[in-house]
C-alpha cells in the first residue's frame, strides 16, 4: 500500500489496449497515495514529473518482437533518473501465455529489454496479452498468425483469447504499491 502522499507514476505503451488495461488494474490495486497514469503515446513525462514520483512503473506491449517505441524512448531518455528511483517494468507479450515465460529468466522479450537498457528494476514481470484476430488490420493479422504458427499458438483468424492472468496482475499491483515506500537510490 502506498504511504500517504507517495506518488506512483504508471507509464504505459499500448496498441490494442491490453497494456492499458493492465496499467489500469495495477493503478486500481495501489491505494493510499497518489497514482498518476501516463499514456506514453500521448505524453512523455518530463524530468520534473519523474523526479516528483516516489516510484515509477513502465508497462509496454510488444509488437513484432520489440517493445513499443514510446516506451523505448522513455527508457533511453531517462535512464539516469530511472536508475535512482524504485522502478517496476512490465512486458506485455503473447509469449508470456506459456508456463514459465512470465519472468526475466524465462521471457525472452523481458530479458532482452532489461539487458538492452541495463536496468535492474525492483520488480519485473511479463504478462500475456490478448489475442484478438478479428480486431486486427489485415497485415497485423497476417504477421501475428505467422508468429503464432512458429510458436505453437492459435492461427484461426476468428480466434479471440484473453491470456492475461489477472490474479497475477493483482499480486504484482500489491508489490508495486509497496515500491513508493522504498528509498530512492542516490
Amino acid at each position: 500500500m502506498l504511504a500517504d502522499m507517495e506518488t506512483l507514476l504508471i507509464c504505459y505503451a499500448s496498441r490494442d489496449g491490453q497494456a492499458a488495461k493492465i496499467a489500469e488494474r495495477v493503478a486500481a490495486g495501489c491505494t493510499g497515495g497518489v497514482v498518476l497514469r501516463c499514456d506514453l503515446r500521448r505524453h512523455q513525462p518530463d524530468a520534473a514529473e519523474l523526479a516528483n514520483a516516489s516510484a515509477i512503473v513502465v508497462i509496454a506491449a510488444v509488437r513484432y518482437g520489440r517493445h513499443l517505441p514510446e516506451a523505448e524512448h522513455l527508457l533511453q531518455r531517462e535512464a539516469a533518473m530511472l536508475q535512482r528511483k524504485p522502478l517496476a517494468l512490465v512486458s506485455v507479450n503473447l509469449s508470456a501465455r506459456k508456463p514459465g515465460k512470465d519472468n526475466a529468466g524465462g521471457n525472452v522479450y523481458l530479458g532482452k529489454w532489461l539487458a538492452r537498457h541495463r536496468l535492474q528494476p525492483a520488480l519485473a514481470a511479463a504478462f500475456a496479452g490478448r489475442l484478438d484476430y478479428p480486431r486486427y488490420r489485415w497485415f497485423d493479422r497476417l504477421m501475428i498468425r505467422m508468429i503464432m504458427a512458429m510458436s505453437g499458438g492459435p492461427t484461426d483468424p476468428a480466434t479471440v483469447v484473453e491470456y492475461t492472468d489477472w490474479t497475477a496482475v493483482d499480486r504484482f499491483a500489491t508489490l508495486v504499491g509497496r515500491l513508493g515506500a522504498q528509498r530512492p537510490r542516490m
